[in-house]
């Protein structure tokens, strides 16, 4: 299966979340996440004290002012569902025009796998280590809306950091 699913970045983005391979909800809604019962948007939102973003347009915008950019680590792979446990044959994203065109400070990824397959296949080529965080999807149930809030910091972090400070 392939990704119908673009890398959503500009000029501004320092922080590059990744996750491992878009859900069929996902697909469906046409955008990363889009699964209402996964809490990423939530947990993006909270961390500068705003509202969960509802549509893709202000999601879109929440990126933006926020320096986020979003891509998934493969682009293609056979899988079950939504189940990460049964990827198998992954291609790899190339994330080398994000990186041109973007000042990319950091990459998380979010979730186990994806952290594990970006350092399989992309961390190699790119020689950029990504910081593992929490994965934000309802399959997650150990981990508190709160928890996952304090995790995600770092994405903050990043993403405020300016050149000065």
């Amino acid at each position: 299966m392939e990704s119908p699913l673009p890398a959503v970045f500009d000029q501004s983005s320092r922080v590059l979340l990744l996750g491992s391979m878009p859900s069929p909800k996902s697909r469906e809604n046409g955008f990363h996440y889009g699964n209402p019962q996964n809490r990423f948007w939530r947990v993006i939102a909270a961390l500068w004290g705003e509202d969960a973003p509802q549509t893709t347009g202000q999601r879109l915008s929440l990126l933006s002012r926020h320096h986020i950019a979003l891509h998934d680590v493969l682009a293609s792979c056979d899988i079950v569902g939504a189940s990460d446990a049964t990827i198998e044959n992954p291609v790899p994203n190339d994330l080398r025009p994000i990186l041109r065109v973007a000042p990319i400070r950091g990459i998380f990824c979010t979730g186990s796998a994806s952290a594990r397959l970006y350092h399989r296949y992309i961390e190699p080529d790119l020689g950029i280590p990504c910081t593992r965080l929490p994965s934000t999807s309802p399959a997650n149930a150990s981990w508190s809306f709160e928890r996952l809030v304090e995790a995600y910091q770092a994405v903050r972090r990043v993403a405020d950091k300016t050149d000065e400070g």
